[in-house]
């Protein structure tokens, strides 16, 4: 398909979905897939209207990874290198983004498939999803993918994932946290919407100091990481939602958001 119709876009209540939907293609994250993902994800970011991002797919396959199609050697270097600098670039944009991104799969997640859900806030799938990191099987090493894994998985279950390209169940991967929740396949939009309606009822700007802050001290030690969120506690009661949010409890009335 037309590079604009390989995602589609809708927005409604806050909730903006970002729909993978090349099922012919296994919904793969080809060039042109990735560079439609990027441009949805950045859509009007900014706008107090957006306030949560859901990012699903069309078919039986939430996203089968890399196009392998791209990276045969008709391709050369410098087209490779593109396709996994852009992929990087899509996935640390979403720990980036003001709003709370959350993956809802209802299917297979390989490869870079699954680096997409592991880099989502959060991730809600259906019991017959499955999460694989197969590219060993086919002598690419699934090296980028690892980078989100191993951030979101014990260290020797990601390697199990890595080194034998054996998925994990919806149930094993919610044990080991790489997914939020797990429910019946015909719950998981409505468990989609509860956690989104939840994220859209408090104040977006508080949301996004909190967002970046968590992923701003999650790698440093924890005195740093102290001395971080310290600062960010007092910067946050500085916000005019921080202030309206104390006197709204004092007052023990709903609080009225400004954004």
């Amino acid at each position: 398909p037309p590079a604009e119709l390989l995602t589609e876009r809708r927005q409604a209540g806050g909730v903006r979905t970002i729909v993978l939907n090349n099922p012919r293609r296994r919904n793969a994250l080809s060039l042109p897939m990735l560079q439609s993902l990027r441009r949805d994800l950045l859509h009007d970011v900014k706008s107090r209207e957006l306030r949560v991002i859901v990012i699903a797919a069309e078919g039986p396959v939430f996203c089968s990874g890399h196009d392998l199609k791209e990276l045969s050697s008709e391709d050369d270097v410098k087209h490779h290198s593109q396709v996994f600098e852009l992929c990087a670039e899509v996935m640390t944009l979403i720990q980036k983004l003001p709003v709370p991104v959350i993956a809802k799969v209802n299917g297979l997640a390989t490869a870079a498939g699954c680096q997409l859900v592991a880099s989502c806030d959060i991730a809600v799938a259906s019991e017959k999803s499955q999460f694989a990191t197969p590219g060993v099987n086919i002598g690419l090493f699934c090296s980028t993918p690892a980078v989100a894994l191993g951030r979101s998985l014990p260290r020797k279950v990601a390697l199990e994932m890595l080194f034998t390209g054996e998925p994990l169940s919806a149930h094993e991967a919610l044990m080991h946290g790489l997914v939020s929740k797990v429910v019946p396949e015909d719950k998981l939009e409505e468990e989609t919407m509860k956690i989104s309606q939840k994220i859209c009822e408090s104040s977006k700007s508080v949301l996004a100091l909190g967002k970046a802050t968590f992923y701003r001290q999650i790698t440093q030690d924890l005195d740093t990481a102290y001395k971080i969120t310290t600062k960010v506690m007092v910067d946050n009661l500085t916000l005019r939602d921080g202030q309206e949010g104390i006197e709204a409890f004092v007052q023990k009335r709903k609080p009225v958001w400004s954004h």
